[in-house]
């Protein structure tokens, strides 16, 4: 039993303020994972279960949320229903256009500018370079996050001078940030990237949003983790702005399913086909065409006869 003398006991298990049990490091973990496959399953229980009555409720609880990320992470895999079902998560032409307005900063409407008419995901955008845009050709060059394939996409006039504009009045700080068009103004996330960073502008965008009322929450996140509280699940994020952009292409060339997936640079059409299945205002189109008050009332009068009937 050579395999259990080197691990303490969960009882004794270093722990530290932030994460309860010491996190040990991805070496330590594949050497675990080795040693595992030729563990005795009969000893890890009788381990567990001693330690299960020494442990106070706070380390049970941890060791419960280890216990289900693991069977979820291997056996349940990725939830294939979304919570919001045929909820449209994106946004409507009214709603963008107050959504614009009420961003206060210029960089940070430029930003979700390129979100809105372009469908760049926030990590992508916050990560744009002077040296992903031909400014010969208006062509932007962007590596998508999940693919990590390089497309290019043009950018749209109205949206192109308006890069223009905004690289010329923040020429300098643009050059301090070594080239990123979206430069850090202050250390938010104290980390050591001169760009915006992902989580703050989800913070920027939140704030705006909820200042112009769009902040309908629609349920509640499932926490693995016990000393995670559940988080609210918004109608409206910053991939809404996405879906915005990927609807209204599709729209623009009739559902050409093949030219969307291209534009929104997804690898399945399949994928870029539940982005404009969410679109509901045709499907409310043919329920009120189908249910409408005009047909309600034809229908009561029908009833209404067959009722007076002899």
């Amino acid at each position: 039993m050579e395999f259990w003398v080197q691990i303490p006991t969960l009882a004794n298990a270093k722990t530290d303020d932030k994460r309860g049990f010491e996190s040990p490091s991805k070496r330590d973990r594949l050497a675990s994972r080795k040693q595992m496959h030729g563990c005795d399953f009969e000893a890890l229980s009788h381990l567990v279960e001693e330690a299960a009555y020494a442990l106070p409720q706070s380390r049970l609880e941890e060791l419960k949320s280890i216990l289900h990320r693991a069977y979820v992470k291997r056996f349940m895999g990725k939830r294939k229903t979304p919570k919001y079902g045929s909820l449209n998560k994106g946004f409507t032409e009214p709603e963008l256009r107050n959504f614009l307005h009420g961003v206060s900063s210029a960089k940070f409407r430029l930003l979700f500018g390129y979100q809105a008419y372009l469908g760049l995901r926030v990590g992508e955008v916050c990560r744009l370079h002077l040296d992903n845009i031909d400014f010969d050709k208006r062509e932007l060059t962007i590596k998508s996050e999940k693919s990590a394939v390089s497309d290019s996409l043009l950018i749209p006039l109205d949206l192109f001078k308006e890069t223009v504009e905004y690289i010329a009045k923040n020429a300098d700080q643009i050059k301090a940030a070594n080239g990123y068009v979206f430069y850090k103004d202050n250390d938010n996330n104290h980390n050591e990237v001169t760009h915006v960073d992902q989580n703050y502008a989800r913070k920027v965008f939140r704030e705006a949003a909820n200042a112009v009322g769009l902040g309908q929450v629609y349920d509640y996140s499932e926490e693995c983790d016990a000393h995670r509280r559940p988080r609210p699940l918004y109608r409206i994020t910053t991939h809404s702005l996405r879906h915005y952009a990927i609807t209204r292409f599709a729209k623009s060339t009739n559902g050409n399913v093949v030219l969307a997936s291209r534009f929104a640079r997804h690898s399945n059409p399949i994928i870029t086909m539940r982005y404009i299945a969410k679109d509901n205002e045709q499907l409310y189109r043919e329920i009120d065409g189908a249910f409408g008050l005009g047909q309600a009332i034809a229908l009561k009068r029908g009833i209404s006869k067959r009722g007076n009937a002899p």
